[in-house]
């Protein structure tokens, strides 16, 4: 056998070697893909229901998105109604503390005036009743 036979002869078994290697690890390899398709079969069956119950979840909050949307749009309509009722009461007390503070003020200043009137020919008629109490004794 020459060098180049054996050199051909080795080459050969290298390669038988080398396929024999491949081979192997391709078994190797679709084992494990057998393993993973079985894992992700597995995975889905337990996943399914906990996917439906999401869905069921997620119909849920947003029927209740929705609810709490339609509740704060109301509460909004009902607060710019309360902000309007007390800009008007606020402008009405305006114009009615307009309209009535000149009578009132009028009113109390003749209430006042009365009085001081009074009281003053209250004193004036005491003064008289004194004079002539004192003008009886003298005579």
């Amino acid at each position: 056998m020459t060098a180049g036979e054996l050199a051909v002869v080795m080459a050969a078994v290298l390669c038988c070697i080398g396929f024999a290697a491949l081979v192997v690890v391709l078994m190797r390899v679709l084992d494990a893909m057998r393993e993973l398709r079985d894992e992700v079969k597995r995975m889905r069956e337990e996943t399914q229901p906990l996917m439906v119950e999401l869905r069921s979840s997620v119909a849920d909050a947003r029927a209740s998105v929705e609810e709490a949307r339609d509740d704060l749009d109301r509460f909004d309509r009902v607060l710019g109604s309360a902000e309007a009722i007390s800009d008007a009461v606020s402008g009405s007390s305006r114009v009615i503390r307009n309209a009535l503070s000149a009578p009132v003020i009028k009113t109390v200043a003749i209430a006042s005036g009365t009085r001081k009137g009074a009281r003053r020919l209250r004193k004036h008629e005491q003064r008289q009743q004194r004079s002539i109490g004192r003008g009886r004794r003298a005579s």
